[in-house]
């Protein structure tokens, strides 16, 4: 049963991120973030939503990486964990990205 744990592992580091990254929106709205500046030009919700959509992504890549490697003979449980990996890595990008770059409240 742990090779199941392992497959869905990266889909829960996607499902953790978006929590964190929709939390962190709702939060710099309500709190004022898109108004306080930082340097560089970008704002402290701006700087909130990039830390957390690029820690999620990290944590998935980390992740991705320490899967072993399978042949593609291998059978479902040496292939799905990595999958699983994948996924989570995909979903990360292409949920979180829109958010951490169109900032509206």
């Amino acid at each position: 049963m742990m090779w199941l744990a392992r497959a869905l592992l990266g889909l829960g580091i996607w499902a953790t991120g978006f929590s964190l990254v929709y939390a962190l929106h709702g939060t710099g709205c309500a709190r004022g973030w898109p108004e306080v500046a930082l340097a560089g030009g970008v704002d402290q919700h701006a700087a909130a939503l990039w830390a957390g959509w690029l820690a999620t992504l990290a944590a998935g890549l980390i992740l991705l990486l320490r899967m072993p490697r399978v042949s593609a003979e291998a059978g479902l449980r040496h292939w799905l964990p990595r999958a699983g990996a994948l996924m989570g890595v995909g979903a990360t990008l292409f949920t979180l990205l829109p958010v951490a770059l169109a900032t509206s409240c």
